[in-house]
């Protein structure tokens, strides 16, 4: 009898989880398997395999200094049914949602930004020893229940994400009942929310300095877009809002309910409202610490910063980078949504009151289609802003650099939608000539500038060698082109990360860039009080040809600095001393202790 052929490990692993959170019980999808990729994992679950990318969950409990037993995934009674069935009332369940919904979201990262994720790593100085250090994050840590609060968080010192419980006390005609113990773990937004952090933190290493008031709120503003666009993927909530609204899906209610539920519904709900799930997020966290609604939502907020009275708290100023980014997501949508319509038009549609079956179904694939197109922005975004202080203005010329990279025709004007719900918001860069695509595109720089013998590496980065020569390669090019790459040439520097990213533009052409980021600091001084951080993003391509020629050498395309030299680095030196001065920060306090604290920022519901 001949041997079987040896089976191959499996690409993917389903797994069960909430699609919302327990409030919304098992309407409408809201439970639902998620494909990651297939990890080996021991109990826990914790991926098994070496390697700085891991995540693990560790449920310790230390309000009650307990461990809860781990889940074993690959338990043939768990892997047969896809995963333990969602509850609340299993602790293991916990386990397996926090690393099922990390890993979902990891995945979808990389596969917008075209490498691999790592956690955050100390900055080395240029001679360091080589080697780990104690701040370096190799595993992301999820702790299900790491203590009796109404809070989660993203933790640097712990290594990870720290999810609380608590015991509500909801209002009247709120989805949980008084003194219920809620769990933020099971909340598919804070779970995407928390985890976004950590990623952001990996990919730069002085993003969450608070240099300006925008930091903070940037962090914010950005974490929940990634938790709110995956919303457009629960595709059975999806189809009922659109056949609720009509197919408007930013209508902030569900004012009324399928033809064929209409009459039952007039006086089961006695008029309630329903909120539109797709733009709001943590809707049984936020009605648990007292709000009628989601913990934040899409729209609704009021449109500029001065209609704010210029508020610096994180959430607020957040929200209205969130707003203008929906506002150009629904001028796509329905820009597209559109054809549909008037194509069911001609064909003699309308007759009915509700959206037919195959309009929606249409809409349908096109929200989703959208929402993801709008998520891979922003997070190609990333790699086109400067290594430090970071502004909304920032976002925006990357977000318009990076969409002419990627689209240079723009055929439906997606850049023109970013650009005009930003100038509503009254979101404009500082440091742009005007407010048109060529003026918020960073500047090319004036002579091409080639780089020799650096390795590009392959789609899951680079090896070790390779690394080592890529590093030597930056700082010979840093030293012969400090002043070209507005850097000041009398300060020492340090090159904290550099990725090679490997992705298609729109045509299809893949593209192989490598993402550095250089880093310079002015200590204070008796001009200057305070500190201050500069530095430039190299965007190295092999991209097309240079200058009309068929050199395929790698060369730089862009240098996107703050500048620490000229009318510039003085103008920040002054802005960041009015906000400092405001914050009442010290004199020579250190940038290191000024990053973010997440615990404290997501204090009480925040």
């Amino acid at each position: 009898m001949e041997r079987s052929p040896r089976l191959s490990a499996p690409t993917r692993r389903p797994l069960r989880v909430f699609a919302f959170d327990p409030s919304r019980g098992k309407l409408l999808g809201n439970e639902m398997q998620i494909d990651i990729r297939y990890r080996e994992v021991t109990p826990g679950p914790a991926d098994r395999k070496g390697g700085y990318d891991q995540v693990a969950v560790v449920d310790y409990d230390a309000s009650r200094g307990v461990y809860y037993a781990p889940v074993d995934l690959d338990d043939r009674r768990i892997l047969i049914q896809n995963g333990i069935s969602p509850t609340e009332a299993d602790p293991r369940f916990h386990q397996q949602m926090v690393y099922a919904v990390a890993c979902d979201t990891i995945e979808h990262f990389e596969s917008a930004l075209g490498r691999r994720i790592h956690w955050r790593r100390a900055e080395r100085p240029r001679r360091a020893r080589k080697g780990w250090r104690s701040e370096d994050i190799l595993t992301l840590m999820l702790y299900p229940h790491a203590m009796q609060q109404a809070n989660a968080f993203y933790s640097p010192e712990a290594h990870g994400i720290l999810f609380g419980y608590f015991k509500s006390a909801p209002e009247d005609g709120m989805h949980s009942l008084p003194g219920q113990t809620l769990f933020t773990c099971l909340s598919h937004d804070i779970i995407v929310h928390e985890t976004t952090h950590a990623i952001l933190d990996g990919l730069r290493s002085h993003f969450l300095e608070q240099t300006n008031p925008d930091v903070a709120a940037f962090h914010e503003a950005f974490a929940d877009l990634a938790a709110l666009f995956r919303h457009f993927s629960h595709r059975e909530v999806l189809l009922d809002v659109i056949q609720r609204t009509g197919g408007r899906l930013y209508v902030p209610a569900l004012t009324g309910a399928p033809l064929a539920d209409r009459a039952a519904a007039s006086w089961l709900t006695a008029g309630e409202r329903e909120d539109n799930p797709l733009i709001e997020l943590a809707g049984q966290f936020g009605e648990a610490v007292g709000m009628r609604h989601g913990l934040r939502q899409a729209i609704g907020k009021p449109k500029t910063l001065k209609q704010l009275g210029q508020v610096d708290e994180c959430h607020e100023r957040g929200s209205i980078l969130v707003a203008a980014v929906f506002d150009a997501f629904f001028t796509v949508y329905i820009q597209r949504a559109a054809a549909h319509f008037r194509i069911y038009r001609e064909g003699g549609g309308f007759s009915r009151q509700d959206i037919p079956a195959p309009l929606a179904e249409a809409l349908c694939e096109e929200a989703g289609r959208t929402a993801t197109e709008f998520f891979r922005i922003c997070a190609r975004a990333l790699d086109y802003l400067p290594p430090v202080d970071v502004t909304f203005g920032d976002f925006l010329r990357a977000v318009i650099t990076s969409e002419s990279d990627y689209d240079p025709e723009d055929p439906e004007g997606i850049r023109d939608a970013w650009m005009q719900a930003f100038r509503r918001r009254e979101i404009l860069p500082e440091d742009a000539a005007s407010f048109s695509g060529e003026a918020l595109r960073w500047p090319p720089l004036a002579q091409t500038l080639f780089l020799e013998d650096l390795p590009f590496g392959g789609p899951l980065g680079l090896t070790y060698p390779e690394r080592e020569r890529t590093a030597k390669v930056l700082s010979r090019f840093v030293d012969r082109h400090a002043t070209r790459l507005n850097l000041d040439p009398r300060l020492p520097y340090s090159i904290p990360s550099f990725h090679p990213v490997y992705r298609a533009d729109r045509s299809g052409n893949i593209r192989w860039d490598l993402i550095a980021e250089v880093v310079q600091t002015r200590k204070a001084g008796s001009s200057a009080p305070h500190p201050l951080r500069g530095g430039a993003t190299l965007l190295i391509s092999t991209h097309g040809t240079v200058a009309g020629h068929g050199d395929r050498r790698p060369y730089l395309r862009y240098a996107i600095s703050k500048p620490l030299r000229g009318r510039e680095g003085e103008a920040r030196q002054e802005r960041q001393a009015r906000y400092f001065a405001d914050k009442g920060i010290r004199p020579r306090a250190n940038l290191d202790d000024l990053r973010v604290d997440f615990a404290l920022v997501h204090a009480g519901g925040g």
